[in-house]
């Protein structure tokens, strides 16, 4: 029975297992990992308010999303497949998604000044309230990361990256999903089933830097660890925003 099972990629089972044969004098810790996602998540909001004060001043954020976007991509390629390199790359990946992340967030709340003018705080707030709440669901054993769990969570986060991958690919050819982006009960639904399937996702990132801990992983796995919670609540943040937006439209 495999003990280390995430649907975050950033925290697979072939990623831990093969940095725990050989020891360290500093082995990962908890809190350590906790740490450095604050200060990954002290960087991220750094570069998202220079990409937010550009798009607010008039400037064009178009550069600042694509960079964001594409060198957040690579730099988390290279840090899933060299992840002793994490605790360098780690925070220029912070950066990266800042960018992306504060030109986004000005983009809708731009949009939706009129109708939801706290869009972008709402936001924020559930996405760091659904963290919290999923944290202390999973230390008090009330939701606990077991096999089937697991296996549920993978597999419901392997379909909604399908579904993704087809919706672009289908778009390219002039066929657009709107209920993707529209306010029908549909949309709606899709978009609160994909947010509860993020959410869950915690409880296995938790659980595999648990593991982690408890196996002795080295002290640069911390940096890892972090990396992995942080694509999570990334991708959290961006489907609750969705979700907001599509309620908003329905006003």
């Amino acid at each position: 029975m495999s003990l280390f099972k995430s649907g975050n990629p950033a925290l697979s089972e072939k990623n831990f297992q093969t940095v725990f044969v050989g020891g360290s004098s500093e082995t990962m810790t908890l809190k350590g990992t906790l740490n450095k996602f604050g200060f990954m998540l002290l960087m991220l909001m750094g570069s998202a308010y220079y990409s937010w004060k550009e798009f607010a001043g008039g400037g064009n954020v178009q550069p600042l999303i694509w960079t964001g976007l594409i060198g957040g991509l690579v730099i988390a390629l290279v840090i899933i497949f060299k992840k002793e390199w994490a605790g360098y790359l780690a925070p220029l990946y912070a950066l990266m998604e800042g960018l992306f992340l504060g030109a986004i967030s000005a983009i809708y709340n731009d949009a939706f000044a009129a109708k939801a003018p706290n869009i972008i705080m709402n936001a924020v707030g559930l996405t760091f309230g659904t963290a919290i709440a999923m944290y202390f669901l999973y230390s008090f054993k009330i939701i606990k990361a077991t096999e089937k769990f697991k296996s549920v969570v993978i597999t419901a986060t392997m379909g909604i990256a399908v579904f993704y991958l087809i919706a672009m690919v289908v778009r390219m050819f002039g066929i657009d999903m709107a209920f993707l982006h529209e306010g029908s009960l549909l949309g709606i639904g899709i978009s609160l089933f994909i947010v509860a399937i993020a959410a869950l996702n915690l409880i296995l990132d938790f659980d595999m830097i648990e593991q982690g801990t408890a196996a002795g992983a080295p002290k640069y796995m911390e940096w890892y660890g972090a990396f992995g919670l942080m694509v999570t609540i990334v991708w959290l943040y961006l489907e609750i925003l969705r979700l907001l937006s599509k309620l908003s439209s329905r006003n």
